[in-house]
């Protein structure tokens, strides 16, 4: 029985090769429906997965069960955005954050950071809009923050307030030409001499803004509100919950410590914002299934033109091989061998249009990986998908074909030829 469907599936496969190498024009033009539409589906489907891959490390990358104390809501502005209702609100403390830790049995870690925008002066030179950051010691927790040359703060500079900063990749390379020469340089910020320790790790362009730390530098708290105006520096609490407990639930018991540090009545409206990113990430990836939605829909138009060229092909190759159906059939060759056959030979060519279009599909993310400066793949899943769906419209294709050449009369269609 084995060997018997091995034979089938050598048999049909063999024919369709013979298709593809006696027509090729023709088969060609009538399998570039079903390539175009293994490129629309996979390339699209690769594209927005890559991207939303990249999108929701970005976000990650802002702390994972992570909620972020703030007057303002996270909800993207626009037209109905009620800055009326926040713009009044109190401002985060730094001082709340010892509190939220006694208060929140949940919370993990709890850090504090404001941030400003000014120049970086270094024997003359003058880097502008440099992204400044004032940090709690918790912070480094929270986000990561990787550095590749020199080190991080210690506990007892966090606690001084001592005069230095980690920079970013992009910034040393444009203030001294080299990343690596920044360690141990004294810098100007605001007027105030700071001792560089370290040199942040590349991150690369991102999406989504972040904590851009290519073009910023990171400063003890304590040094930095001598030189930002804390109330103009946009301060925030991050609060990150303990490992295996849901963000809700870290969410729900740090309303309560908010509202206690803020003496709110039970009847009276919060005046602070909880901005959960686990939240972010389920935006982004409602916002995303959309547009594969899209992509499922475009490549089913050019799926369905493909399956009527590949009809036409198997139509043409049953109409050729009638003698041989019918020699077939009179050997005895029964009604489902044919049936197979014809179908297997149908899947084949449908296979070999969609390894075009998986072709045509690496290529794309190869140009798109160079021009978006982030990594645009195909998995192994979408692969297997792709093949998947050959098979299936080769089936749906070649079925009406192989039914009517395994209903075929043996003596007629000898003598048809």
């Amino acid at each position: 029985m084995i060997r018997r469907s091995l034979e089938i599936v050598g048999s049909s496969f063999k024919m369709a090769m013979q298709e593809l190498w006696k027509n090729k024009l023709r088969t060609f033009l009538s399998l570039f429906g079903i390539t175009i539409g293994i490129f629309c589906i996979i390339g699209v489907l690769a594209t927005v997965n890559s991207l939303e891959q990249n999108i929701q490390n970005e976000v990650r990358s802002l702390g994972t069960n992570t909620i972020y104390v703030d007057k303002w809501e996270y909800t993207g502005g626009g037209p109905d955005y009620p800055w009326w209702k926040y713009v009044n609100r109190p401002q985060p403390k730094y001082e709340e954050i010892e509190h939220i830790k006694e208060r929140t049995s949940s919370a993990k870690y709890v850090a504090f950071a404001i941030n400003r925008q000014d120049n970086l002066e270094y024997s003359g030179n003058v880097l502008s809009n440099v992204k400044m950051y004032g940090v709690s010691k918790d912070y480094s927790e929270i986000q990561a923050v990787q550095i590749n040359w020199g080190r991080y703060f210690s506990s007892s500079e966090f606690d001084r307030g001592s005069d230095i900063l980690v920079i970013g990749n992009d910034a040393a390379e444009k203030l001294f030409g080299e990343a690596e020469r920044a360690i141990g340089k004294e810098v100007t910020v605001k007027g105030k001499k700071a001792l560089i320790t370290g040199v942040i790790k590349k991150q690369g362009k991102q999406m989504i803004g972040g904590w851009d730390f290519d073009q910023s530098i990171i400063l003890p708290y304590r040094f930095a509100r001598t030189i930002m105006d804390e109330r103009r520096s946009d301060p925030v609490i991050m609060v990150q919950g303990k490992d295996n407990l849901s963000s809700k639930a870290l969410k729900d018991e740090l309303t309560g410590t908010m509202r206690a540090l803020h003496k709110l009545s039970p009847t009276k409206e919060e005046d602070f914002a909880l901005n959960d990113i686990n939240d972010f990430s389920e935006v982004i990836s409602s916002a995303f299934s959309g547009l594969n939605i899209g992509g499922w829909a475009i490549a089913a138009l050019s799926l369905i033109v493909g399956m009527f060229g590949v009809a036409n092909i198997m139509f043409v190759s049953v109409r050729e091989r009638i003698s041989q159906i019918g020699l077939k059939k009179a050997l005895g060759a029964k009604r489902r061998v044919i049936l197979a056959e014809f179908l297997l030979e149908s899947a084949f060519l449908c296979i070999v249009g969609g390894l075009i279009g998986l072709s045509l599909v690496f290529i794309l993310t190869q140009i798109l990986t160079y021009a978006l400066n982030f990594p645009v793949f195909i998995s192994t899943g979408y692969m297997i998908l792709a093949i998947v769906i050959c098979i299936i419209t080769g089936i749906l294709a070649g079925f009406i074909p192989a039914l009517q050449a395994a209903k075929m009369d043996p003596v007629v269609a000898i003598r048809s030829k």
